[in-house]
């Protein structure tokens, strides 16, 4: 099967192109498709940093990408974005879409460890499989200098990735995430599923317990929430993560946004300020 990526869409956008790839995925043993974004450059020799996004749950590769408005601040910095999908897709495992929180388009970024989900590999899928893709298909893309960000489930995604790999990303920052799921039910639900029932297994991908073990954190993280945000309270549990950065002595800088939601309008708002954020760790001028 062809695993190098093959472009199906490009559109041009703020000077630089959206384009759209697919290719087989041998870590998750299915067909997957990503976005790129190329901002736009004045030399064929130029090298760009990157910038995963990561999506939250019921998104795929193109939310981010149609929504986010995020090209405009990339293009002026000089960032590549990179949005990969959120879950294996067309494997028809049973029960794989009989919920919006779990299975398609939930894939938590965990290596889930139960035989019925064991193509559900989303987070050895974005830590090393696409790295590894981007830097064997894209000479343009700098993948050794690199940052992370994500929404909700993809916010999640994204403090647990970094906080496992300091070496891998200068920075990380997430609207929204779901900061401590071993205590929510989306969390719950995903996790008893993906790695069964042994609760101290859940920590390694909860970013409020791995605060406690990788606390070696010298970027400043950055947390947009909204407030009028429906998850707040049951979900998200933003204060849960807070409590364990003050205890750490990681630094935080997590804001709080009168009268927004959890909807890409609050994305679209802040969009800047995390570009901005990952551009400057990121050491571009």
């Amino acid at each position: 099967m062809e695993t190098k990526p093959a472009e199906i869409s490009s559109s041009k956008m703020f000077g630089g192109y959206n384009k759209r790839f697919k290719h087989f995925s041998p870590t998750l043993g299915c067909s997957m498709t990503f976005h790129i974004y190329f901002p736009p450059s004045s030399s064929p020799s130029h090298k760009f940093p990157v910038l995963y996004w990561l999506s939250g749950l019921t998104c795929s590769d193109e939310n981010f990408i149609v929504k986010s408005g995020a090209q405009r601040a990339a293009s002026s910095e000089g960032i590549a974005l990179i949005a990969p999908d959120t879950s294996p897709r067309g494997l028809n495992v049973e029960g794989e879409a009989d919920s919006w929180d779990f299975g398609v388009g939930a894939g938590f970024y965990v290596n889930a460890t139960q035989d019925k989900w064991k193509n559900w590999r989303m987070y050895d899928y974005v830590v090393k499989e696409l790295p590894e893709l981007l830097t064997d298909n894209f000479p343009q893309l700098d993948t050794s200098n690199a940052s992370i960000f994500g929404h909700s489930m993809g916010g999640h995604g994204s403090l647990t990735i970094y906080l496992k790999n300091l070496n891998k990303y200068k920075s990380v920052s997430a609207f929204a995430p779901i900061a401590n799921p071993i205590n929510c039910a989306w969390g719950q639900k995903a996790f008893t599923n993906y790695i069964g029932g042994n609760k101290s297994e859940w920590e390694d991908y909860d970013a409020t317990c791995l605060i406690k073990k990788f606390h070696d954190v010298r970027a400043t993280i950055l947390i947009d929430q909204g407030e009028d945000d429906k998850f707040l309270k049951d979900q998200l549990l933003p204060h849960k993560f807070e409590e364990a950065c003050r205890n750490a002595n990681v630094p935080l800088l997590l804001r709080f946004q009168p009268g927004y939601d959890h909807s890409y309008c609050f994305i679209a708002t802040f969009i800047d300020d995390h570009i901005r954020h990952h551009a400057q760790a990121l050491m571009l001028p």
